[in-house]
């Protein structure tokens, strides 16, 4: 048996699809292509108890901080197409919504656009700010929802956290519907660098 990432990584691949390309069950995401800082990232999440899943603690707890760099770079560094977004039944009204979230936010909410951080394709931003394009819809309201009450969290300042808490359910749901029914553009590369300056202090990946 060859001794590759490729190998070595078939347990990861066994939830999260061929080649991390994920798979019809909606929770489990895409990570392949995704920032390697982004996902070296999480993998010290899930190791540190910021996030919690006990298949992929128990996966990775004893693993050292340069072989979870080393997971994070082999799936980071594949460039693989992404399928077009499955049909929704979600209303004009709500996909209107979850729209102006993502590409305007509301300032009177103090809620920032996600294209401010994520990317004016919302595709990420290297090195560590992920792409919220080619998620499905089920997977996007799990993780806002787990901000929202706690079960996700961030290195400090959690951002992430501090933006879920002003959102209502039905920006949530529009906001997942409005982003998994958008085709993924350029191939789902990441930018090299924010347009502009983030709108707040983040520790997981914009100081």
């Amino acid at each position: 048996m060859p001794d590759t990432l490729a190998q070595r990584t078939l347990a990861c691949t066994a939830c999260h699809g061929k080649e991390g390309r994920a798979t019809a069950q909606g929770y489990f995401p895409r990570i392949a292509g995704k920032p390697a800082g982004y996902l070296y990232g999480q993998l010290l999440n899930f190791r540190e108890g910021r996030r919690e899943y006990a298949m992929m603690t128990a996966l990775i707890e004893h693993l050292p901080d340069a072989y979870l760099a080393e997971i994070a770079g082999h799936f980071a560094a594949l460039a693989l197409p992404y399928p077009p977004p499955q049909p929704t039944d979600a209303t004009p009204a709500t996909l209107e919504l979850g729209r102006r979230l993502a590409m305007r936010g509301d300032p009177a909410r103090g809620i920032p656009a996600c294209v401010a951080c994520h990317g004016e394709s919302l595709t990420g931003v290297t090195p560590a700010l992920p792409g919220l394009l080619g998620l499905p819809r089920d997977y996007l309201v799990s993780q806002l929802g787990g901000w929202l009450t706690g079960q996700r969290r961030a290195v400090q300042p959690d951002c992430m956290a501090e933006i879920a808490r002003k959102l209502a359910p039905a920006d949530i749901g529009a906001l997942a519907s409005w982003l998994a029914a958008q085709p993924v553009p350029a191939g789902g590369k990441p930018a090299s660098a924010l347009a502009t300056p983030p709108p707040l202090k983040c520790g997981s990946g914009l100081n």
